[in-house]
């Protein structure tokens, strides 16, 4: 949970802001997912890793994304966190070496719930550079991928354990509905380079009289 969404460089690279309300959200995500991907990412594994717990209502906008996602059953991209196998601030550091053990140099993106002001609570906000879980409680956590997708849950500022407690569900899985009406859309768009036995199979096919 990062408290304080401008705790990312706004100025440092592409960024967006969408509001789960706005007609077709999910499409513009997916748009600005696509966008801010680099040229030639479909060389590396793309990871989301999606944190937060469900023990808080404000902070389960993580697992809930993840959770929808695999539901999903989606191919061209890899999800990490749900509601059954959450990633929180107790287990981070060993699920971000896992994962960097299983997939060679991962394009990592962090999915994550904020605090905000008043204005902006329900705003989605996707942008480059990582996540940065537990920055605004003093927390020394690992930063958290290429990218990142936050979701502003409430309002910051005052008692904000008291405020993620007490946020709406109903908010956050509109939120995360969106988020990952998104990435699915995205993936149906994602082409991924073959692995080597694949392409080394297909360029003996081709080869073959």
């Amino acid at each position: 949970m990062n408290f304080k969404p401008n705790l990312f460089d706004k100025k440092g690279g592409a960024y967006a802001r969408i509001s789960h309300e706005e007609t077709n959200s999910a499409v513009k995500l997916a748009a600005e997912l696509k966008n801010i991907l680099p040229a030639g990412i479909s060389c590396r594994p793309i990871v989301f890793v999606c944190i937060g717990t469900d023990r808080s209502t404000g902070d389960s906008l993580g697992p809930l994304v993840g959770t929808l996602l695999e539901e999903k059953s989606i191919s061209s991209f890899h999800v990490y966190g749900t509601l059954e196998d959450p990633i929180h601030a107790v287990n981070l550091e060993e699920k971000l070496s896992e994962i960097k053990k299983k997939h060679f140099n991962p394009y990592i993106i962090g999915i994550d719930a904020c605090l905000g002001r008043l204005k902006s609570v329900g705003v989605i906000q996707i942008g480059e550079g990582p996540v940065k879980p537990g920055a605004g409680v003093n927390k020394d956590l690992p930063e958290v991928g290429d990218m990142h997708i936050t979701g502003i849950v409430n309002v910051s500022g005052f008692m904000e354990f008291f405020v993620l407690q007490n946020t709406r569900l109903n908010l956050v899985l509109k939120m995360a509905k969106t988020i990952a009406g998104g990435i699915y859309e995205a993936s149906l768009h994602h082409q991924t380079a073959p692995a080597w036995p694949a392409f080394k199979w297909e360029l003996n096919r081709e080869q073959t009289p």
